[in-house]
């Protein structure tokens, strides 16, 4: 059990790459605290997952996120392990489309929310020199043609460089800070994208691997920076994405 005694809260949790992450964290022996906003679907998600905790929370208020932390050590006594990967997809539109709450809402949820948590989690971090996750993705790396979503492009490339800031930020107080990168993954998020078979194969092939990544094939990138098998690894950004962002 690589990750037995350690108290981890994945944001988020409730479905998508969170749920499965956060089961595998729970299946490596971790007891495991999700949040999401959605409280029926995060109940049933805790079901499913062995040693787990479900807290309602709206990431882009600030009390929310305060309660989750709160809870989180009242019940627990500590925390070891924060995944930042709760986050909004925006309608496809182009720049001069979109209006500035549309902007602004990816960004309080994508951008601001990861601040929100990761800051009422560091002094708890700092007792049991604890790992965090962050979850971007490769359109945070390279602009992809016909991708009209720059305030997620954005958010998620300020993550990549927050993972950075933070690692050397905290990395004398003995927190990992790393990040993954996904590519187009089978989640609730990109369901609308692929609806035909036609839009199943045109995504598979823009994979060199041919075919889009599963919601575990993260989660199972996120054990390895939360173990100690990463434990003189920080400030990393790892693509999971069947190799789309090196075309």
């Amino acid at each position: 059990m690589r990750l037995s005694g350690k108290v981890a809260l994945v944001t988020g949790g409730s479905r998508g790459i969170g749920f499965a992450t956060a089961k595998i964290l729970a299946e490596n022996g971790a007891t495991v605290a999700i949040t999401g906003k959605e409280k029926e679907r995060l109940e049933k998600a805790v079901k499913k997952i062995p040693n787990a905790i479900g807290i309602p929370a709206d990431i882009t208020k600030t009390n929310d996120v305060k309660n989750v932390v709160k809870k989180i050590i009242e019940k627990f006594g500590k925390l070891d392990i924060l995944v930042n990967n709760a986050g909004i997809f925006p309608k496809i539109k182009r720049l001069h489309e979109i209006d500035e709450d549309e902007w602004n809402k990816v960004l309080d949820v994508n951008l601001t929310g990861q601040f929100r948590f990761t800051k009422e989690a560091i002094p708890y971090l700092q007792k049991t020199f604890g790992s965090i996750i962050n979850i971007s993705s490769d359109a945070g790396i390279k602009a992809y043609e016909g991708f009209h979503a720059d305030a997620y492009s954005a958010t998620k490339a300020a993550l990549i460089l927050l993972t950075k800031c933070w690692a050397l930020e905290y990395s004398k107080d003995k927190i990992r800070v790393n990040c993954i990168c996904p590519g187009v993954v089978d989640t609730d998020m990109t369901k609308p994208f692929l609806k035909t078979q036609k839009d199943k194969e045109f995504m598979d092939n823009e994979h060199p691997l041919g075919r889009i990544g599963q919601p575990e094939e993260i989660g199972k990138a996120v054990l390895y920076f939360a173990s100690d098998d990463a434990s003189w690894t920080t400030g990393a950004i790892l693509t999971v994405d069947g190799g789309e962002s090196i075309k």
